[in-house]
C-alpha cells in the first residue's frame, strides 16, 4: 500500500469517526479530538492482536495488515511530528505512550514496534494496588513529550 492510499484510508476513517462523534455525542457542545491519535493508538492496538480482534482492526483502519498501519505510522512519526520550526513551519508535538500492568509482560518484538515505529514510551504500571496515583505518574510523561513548561 503506499502512502497516498494510506492516507486517503486514515482520512476516511477519520471522517467516519467524525460523523460518528458529531451525530451522536456532540450534537449540541464543542468537540475536539485527534483523528491522527486515534488512528495511532488504534494502530498499536491491532500491532499487539491477533485473530477476530486484529481483523476487525484492519477492517476499520481500512489496512491489509499491521505492516502497512506500521509503517504508515512511522512515516507519519517522521514527517508530520518534524520540527519544521527551524524553517519557519509549526513545530508539532504527540504524547504517544502505551502503560502495560506490571504484573504481564510484552514480547520484545512488540516493545521494539512501539519504541521504533511509533516513538512511544512503554511502562509497567501498577494499576492494581496503585491505581490512584496513576494521574500523578502520568502528567511528567505527557509534559516531557509535548516538551512543555509549566508553573505548578
Amino acid at each position: 500500500m503506499d502512502l497516498r492510499e494510506s492516507i486517503s484510508n486514515q482520512t476516511d476513517v477519520a471522517l467516519s469517526i467524525s460523523k460518528l462523534l458529531l451525530s451522536k455525542n456532540a450534537r449540541d457542545s464543542n468537540l475536539v479530538y485527534s483523528p491522527l491519535s486515534l488512528h495511532v493508538v488504534l494502530s498499536i492496538i491491532a500491532s499487539g492482536s491477533k485473530g477476530p480482534t486484529l481483523d476487525q482492526l484492519l477492517s476499520f483502519l481500512r489496512s491489509k495488515s499491521t505492516d502497512h498501519l506500521n509503517s504508515f505510522a512511522s512515516q507519519l512519526v517522521a514527517v508530520v511530528l518534524s520540527d519544521a520550526a527551524p524553517a519557519g513551519g509549526p513545530r508539532l508535538s504527540f504524547a504517544d505512550g502505551v502503560w502495560v500492568e506490571q504484573s504481564l509482560s510484552l514480547l520484545p518484538s512488540f516493545k521494539q514496534l512501539v519504541s521504533a515505529d511509533y516513538k512511544a514510551t512503554l511502562a509497567s504500571v501498577d494499576f492494581q494496588t496503585k491505581v490512584t496515583l496513576f494521574p500523578s505518574f502520568i502528567h511528567p510523561l505527557v509534559v516531557v513529550a509535548l516538551d512543555m513548561f509549566y508553573i505548578k
